[in-house]
């Protein structure tokens, strides 16, 4: 189903086109989003439109869970011909009405409670996210800088118009954070922990990976994978089509006793991973752990061949093993890049502890517009302040990286 909405505060950009919602993604071309996401520099798998296709489909973000999709499109009138009439599409965004701030990896709960206890209501509110997914990359998918910033105008004014508390989009690239800044959004910064080879000399093994780190972290790690190894602990890993549903079957098990060890419910469906089994198998890497002939763990990595990026994203373990976390989710998938030409490596949302392992701070952004005038002026001096706290954060991490540094002697 789709609406068609007017353009109504939109003042500058084309005037031939129309704004479309969508509540089903599936609605939309498959063919004419990707193309979106193909051409934007930092595109991750997570905003293809098979990933949220199947996120829609395997009802895992559905209003039933909270997530009401309302998928925004920007079509230029008379262009390359889809399944939208003949129109264009030449920006979108995956947008959603939320009735909670469950699985978003930014924080606004306690905005959420201060509007509660002034009687007010802060639910639903309007997002631009890829569900339970905090991988930086493009929100606002545009041909152009004027049609990204007409984007985020056309997403506040449906705020406006649904008389809704805000809207918000996380874990914006740099092209999108300009447009937001522009557009007078408020920004947020927070931290996560990225691995990537080094520009000048890359790392032709996992050993000259451990050789540029300090002497102390690089006997931690050896030390942690001796453990796990005389455990009795072997790894196998799958890729793409070579990962059976035997194997799925199994990480999913492993996939909801990570959530029962933390007391919740999983996000995820197992018809979700079915379905993107299906139609981006050569997006998946699984790490699969076993002991006396027992699988006893397993870590789902993401795979973009293309941009030779990879992105940690779920384990689980049927058996404890101590240290087998950072086997399974660290050391097999960065193993597993420097083998295979990768070129980065996202370990997902906080943990300083990764920075240990290699993993280096980076700054991630997300913007904010509330439209209530005195609670947007409370949220704007918060964030100064907190804002200012991740800058120092970041300087103190930036002053204990666990690399040798130029002037360091071998040992």
């Amino acid at each position: 189903m789709r609406r068609e909405e007017p353009r109504r505060g939109l003042e500058e950009g084309p005037d031939d086109y129309v704004i479309r919602i969508f509540d089903d993604p599936a609605a939309i071309d498959a063919r004419a989003w990707n193309a979106l996401v193909d051409a934007q520099g930092s595109a991750t798998p997570f905003m293809r439109h098979e990933y949220l296709l199947a996120l829609h489909e395997s009802a895992s973000a559905v209003a039933a869970t909270g997530w009401q999709p309302q998928f925004l499109a920007l079509f230029r009138s008379g262009g390359a011909s889809t399944n939208q009439g003949g129109d264009e599409l030449v920006a979108a965004c995956p947008l959603y009405l939320k009735e909670h701030s469950y699985g978003e990896y930014v924080f606004d709960w306690a905005w959420a409670d201060a509007y509660r206890r002034h009687g007010l209501a802060y639910y639903p509110k309007l997002l631009n996210a890829v569900p339970f997914t905090p991988v930086p990359g493009p929100r606002l998918l545009a041909n152009d800088a004027v049609s990204r910033r007409v984007l985020l105008r056309a997403i506040r004014q449906f705020a406006v118009e649904a008389k809704l508390s805000s809207a918000h989009v996380l874990f914006l690239d740099e092209a999108d954070q300009q447009a937001a800044q522009a557009e007078g959004w408020m920004m947020r910064s927070t931290v996560q922990f990225h691995w990537s080879q080094p520009d000048t000399k890359p790392y032709a093994a996992f050993a000259d990976f451990l050789a540029g780190l300090q002497r102390e972290k690089r006997k931690k790690i050896q030390q942690e994978r001796r453990r796990v190894a005389e455990a009795g602990v072997m790894f196998e890993s799958r890729e793409g089509r070579a990962i059976e549903a035997a194997d799925w079957d199994f990480f999913y098990r492993c996939y909801k006793q990570t959530y029962r060890e933390h007391h919740s419910t999983p996000y995820l469906t197992r018809d979700f991973f079915q379905r993107i089994a299906r139609t981006m198998s050569e997006n998946w890497l699984l790490f699969i752990a076993s002991r006396e002939g027992r699988r006893i763990a397993a870590s789902l990595i993401v795979i973009d061949p293309a941009r030779r990026s990879a992105f940690g994203r779920y384990w689980g373990a049927v058996e404890h093993v101590p240290l087998l976390h950072f086997e399974a989710c660290y050391y097999q998938p960065l193993q597993w890049c420097i083998e295979n030409g990768y070129e980065r490596f996202e370990g997902g949302a906080q943990g300083e502890h990764k920075m240990a392992r290699g993993l280096l701070p980076v700054r991630t952004a997300s913007a904010h517009w509330l439209a209530h005038p005195q609670f947007a002026q409370a949220v704007a001096d918060f964030l100064e302040r907190e804002g200012a706290g991740v800058d120092e954060y970041l300087d103190e991490l930036n002053e204990r990286l666990p690399f040798k540094t130029a002037a360091a002697a071998d040992d």
